[in-house]
């Protein structure tokens, strides 16, 4: 819903207006603003005027953990890839404090396109052949932001270069503690998968820029050819990791469970390959070879439930979500998903 009021539900629109202001950023007319939808990690907002379009984006009211909405880390990642094969917004500003709209922000200008979030957008964007030459565009996108050198652009300070997936494993499972309900009846099965990606711990594939929520709908698709991506969006979770995690998260949004946590989603339509053609595509278009495959697969899955498990926790909290608590019955399923799939790992390399 538009508005030309003072304030938007965590927006203060006249806050903002003076701070474009005193940064100098042209204005012309008042500034407008509206509550785009699908954010359920970070607010997201279109910001106008009479000229001018911006994006912007700031924590959730409740419910907030640790280290899960960093503007700093968005902003400081898109301005660094603006003059990459990497399509990306550009930056606008960015406060990492309370100052301004009593909470971090970041805005970038708006890039017009159309963003496919649900699977009847997606089938609008063609036929099979379009839909695929889409994907391949997406894994194309992925495997140019894997091959980009970090110290090339100003991000080789962006994360610690090794011990990436041992970091993973601790903070998923330290998220778990966070949001897990009293008595909850899932966490001796979180509990295993936990500890058996300890002991599952391969080698780090390779150091890379890695976005850490890659998929159809955190991207901008051009308007008219919707084989090119115009920008990728919601850089929230981006760091220093290893590319394979990246990719397997991409195909972990592929399970069914997904549309707990992201109602009818684009990605989970029956029109976008399978989770292991996904795997090779991109392993071509990265000159990557898939090693140790199955543990990625399943810290991916860990990953997608303890998102489900903090999604039900900030609705309980009263920040309520387009889904309620039902978001929770994915956690299950993505958690028996992950330990199966560490349960055939051991037995392909069992004698």
């Amino acid at each position: 819903m538009t508005t030309d009021a003072s304030t938007l539900d965590g927006l203060d629109l006249g806050a903002l207006d003076r701070h474009l202001r005193s940064i100098g950023i042209p204005r012309d007319g008042d500034l407008r603003g509206e509550l785009i939808a699908g954010g359920r990690s970070n607010l997201t907002f279109l910001v106008f005027d009479d000229a001018s379009k911006w994006v912007l984006r700031r924590p959730p009211l409740h419910g907030l953990t640790p280290s899960a909405h960093d503007m700093a880390r968005e902003y400081t990642v898109v301005a660094a890839l603006e003059d990459t094969p990497v399509p990306v917004a550009h930056p606008v500003t960015m406060r990492n404090d309370d100052s301004v709209l009593g909470a971090p922000f970041q805005m970038v200008d708006f890039v017009p396109g159309r963003i496919v979030r649900y699977s009847e957008e997606l089938a609008a964007l063609g036929d099979q052949s379009t839909i695929d030459a889409c994907v391949d565009a997406l894994i194309r996108v992925l495997a140019d932001l894997h091959a980009l050198d970090p110290n090339a652009v100003g991000l080789g300070d962006f994360g610690k270069p090794t011990g990436y997936l041992e970091r993973q494993v601790r903070r998923w499972g330290g998220q778990w503690g966070l949001v897990r309900l009293e008595d909850d009846p899932r966490d001796a099965d979180v509990k295993r998968l936990h500890a058996a990606l300890g002991e599952a711990l391969p080698p780090q594939s390779r150091t890379s820029i890695v976005h850490g929520d890659y998929r159809i709908d955190n991207t901008m698709l051009d308007a008219v050819d919707a084989t090119k991506v115009r920008a990728v969006l919601d850089w929230e979770m981006s760091t220093l990791g290893d590319p394979l995690s990246d990719a397997a998260l991409m195909c972990v949004y592929r399970h069914p469970m997904f549309n707990m946590v992201h109602a009818d989603s684009a990605w989970s339509s029956p029109q976008i390959p399978a989770a292991d053609e996904l795997a090779q595509r991109y392993s071509v278009a990265a000159g990557q070879p898939l090693n140790h495959w199955d543990f990625y697969m399943a810290l991916a899955y860990f990953k997608l439930a303890i998102i489900a498990a903090g999604i039900q926790f900030r609705d309980r909290m009263g920040g309520a979500t387009e889904y309620g608590d039902k978001v929770g019955e994915a956690v299950a399923p993505l958690v028996a998903a992950g330990l199966a799939e560490l349960s055939w790992q051991h037995t392909r390399s069992s004698p």
